[in-house]
């Protein structure tokens, strides 16, 4: 399942051109129109996670791969707030999910007290089989490495009142 995931900060007139957009249509507004017109004005808007979100999320969670799943704010990073597109049927191609500018800046808190050490006990306790990925070191790295590199942008957005979209084309 795993694929390339992105964070994107959002201010709310970009929030409310996405809220235009019908349902079906917002994997492909959001993979070039919003991109395009947002994101290349603003790169530092922007995370890439690649496809370490699925173990972060597991980490940050009880260990499942679902929505809202585990105790927040730690567990809004990936798949927490409002799932805009990837939770009914027919949508298994695309993850779009949004949290507000109060849940980014709890997330964001929550985060800056995240320390390597305990996303290692946590990244550890994640299930081998139900991950279907081997759960070692350099995976552990890899994903610890690019989750701690979206912690600007939880930063920057918290700071700054934005909106926060998780996207990810399976």
């Amino acid at each position: 399942m795993s694929c390339l995931g992105v964070l994107f900060a959002l201010d709310e007139p970009s929030l409310n051109k996405l809220k235009k957009i019908p349902r079906n249509e917002l994997p492909d507004y959001i993979g070039c129109q919003l991109e395009e017109e947002w994101f290349s004005q603003h790169p530092d808007l922007l995370a890439e996670l690649d496809k370490s979100w699925d173990a972060a999320h597991r980490a940050l969670t009880d260990g499942n791969l679902l929505f809202g799943d585990g105790c927040s704010p730690l567990s809004g990073v990936i798949l927490g707030g409002t799932v805009l597109y990837g939770d009914k049927e027919g949508e298994e191609d695309y993850i779009i999910t949004l949290k507000s500018p109060q849940q980014v800046k709890a997330i964001s808190s929550a985060l800056k007290n995240l320390t390597k050490e305990d996303f290692r006990r946590r990244y550890f306790a994640i299930d081998e089989e139900a991950y279907e990925h081997s759960i070692d070191e350099d995976d552990f790295n890899y994903t610890w490495d690019w989750l701690e590199g979206s912690f600007p942008l939880w930063e920057k957005a918290a700071q700054e009142g934005l909106w926060m979209l998780f996207t990810v084309d399976q």
